[in-house]
């Protein structure tokens, strides 16, 4: 459904010819225009159908696939070429594996030739080098600890590995939430567990997806904003695995992303403002203060740095020494003024969510993948 030259290019490039029309769709979803193949490249297969946003063209790949797994990617992402031979790993070696995501890092600043990242690079921009800290925390630390205990709330929508049969069985991806990736992930829990199937959703962090994170405030605001939202819409759409028997997922998982992921900005600034107003006014000893402080950046700093340093002795990703020297700052520093503004933002998404205010379509900033400049393109934001 692109409105740009996509299709016209592809048809050109790859020699494309029509092929006929899927009989019966599994999942309902917008008219499908055409389906082409290629002459030179006999695994190409181009769909062209009206548009009806990401959830809606997820839902055409899948219908249009013929094996048992499939892959869901981002258009602004590229995988490595181990990447998809160590994602269905896990589908071999436990047949009841059902989903599988991989360590989604920062493609900006890196060098990209044919598709492909042949030298990480951490990023020259401030605003994008906090993100690979992020990101590392985020995956090294976060779904890392989640998935022995299949209680892996999410699988990110730039790079995920599914058995189609149970996907189709919950009815694809839906419509009508922004964070379709992680409701679909709460959704097959629900199944599995309502159905008794024995079942894993796991993460592994050798499958390595490279993807372009945003470079300027309005992006990086409206990303984040949308987040928040998506993971309101998730938790209230799947409220119902909050139940007796529900195990680790019921009683830990969802909980905790309840708390500390949903309300987490709403305690966060209120235990600053707090904190702040007594100690302006005597209510508190300036000994309380600093170790209020302490606490509040030193636990995030340790976290951050160790992240860094596990990444680099585990993965070793970048190839010189001096771009993971250039991280340990950042890392010290994400937790001064960063996270404050990253939570400001989410408290933003929250109170929309409250709102129940959808976000529409708009315009971001976004570097190409290539790494060439900067274009403005309209997203889902």
């Amino acid at each position: 459904g692109c409105t740009d030259q996509t299709l016209e290019r592809l048809l050109s490039h790859f020699n494309l010819y029509p092929l006929p029309p899927l009989d019966r769709p599994r999942l309902a979803t917008k008219p499908v225009r055409a389906v082409y193949a290629s002459r030179t490249e006999p695994r190409l297969r181009v769909v062209d159908k009206e548009n009806g946003g990401k959830a809606d063209a997820l839902n055409v790949g899948i219908n249009e696939s013929r094996n048992p797994l499939f892959c869901a990617i981002d258009a602004d992402s590229l995988l490595e070429r181990s990447a998809l031979r160590k994602a269905v790993r896990p589908f071999a070696e436990q047949r009841r594996t059902i989903a599988c995501g991989g360590t989604i890092r920062v493609a900006n600043g890196s060098r990209i030739r044919n598709g492909e990242v042949i030298e990480p690079r951490v990023p020259r921009r401030l605003l994008p080098r906090f993100q690979v800290v992020e990101y590392l925390r985020a995956f090294l630390y976060g779904r890392l600890g989640w998935s022995p205990f299949n209680a892996l709330l999410i699988i990110s929508g730039a790079f995920g590995v599914f058995r189609r049969d149970v996907v189709e069985d919950v009815g694809g991806y839906l419509h009508d939430t922004i964070g379709e990736d992680m409701e679909l992930i709460a959704r097959l829990h629900r199944h599995c567990r309502d159905t008794g199937r024995d079942y894993r959703i796991t993460f592994v962090p050798d499958p390595v997806c490279w993807t372009v994170v945003p470079e300027d405030l309005r992006s990086l605001r409206s990303q984040r904003v949308r987040w928040q939202i998506g993971l309101a819409e998730t938790l209230r759409k799947n409220r119902a695995m909050l139940r007796p028997g529900g195990g680790f997922l019921a009683w830990l998982a969802y909980p905790y992303f309840m708390v500390f992921e949903l309300f987490g900005p709403v305690v966060e600034l209120s235990g600053v403002i707090i904190t702040a107003f007594l100690w302006s006014f005597g209510l508190v000893s300036d000994m309380a203060f600093y170790v209020f402080l302490a606490l509040a950046l030193g636990m995030g700093t340790l976290l951050s740095l160790n992240a860094v340093l596990l990444d680099e002795l585990s993965f070793r990703v970048y190839g010189r020494i001096s771009d993971t020297l250039r991280l340990l700052p950042v890392a010290v520093l994400d937790q001064i003024g960063y996270r404050q503004l990253t939570t400001v933002y989410r408290l933003e998404g929250l109170i929309k969510a409250l709102r129940r205010k959808r976000h529409q379509w708009g315009a971001m900033t976004q570097q190409n993948i290539d790494g060439s400049d900067s274009e403005e393109i309209q997203v889902k934001t």
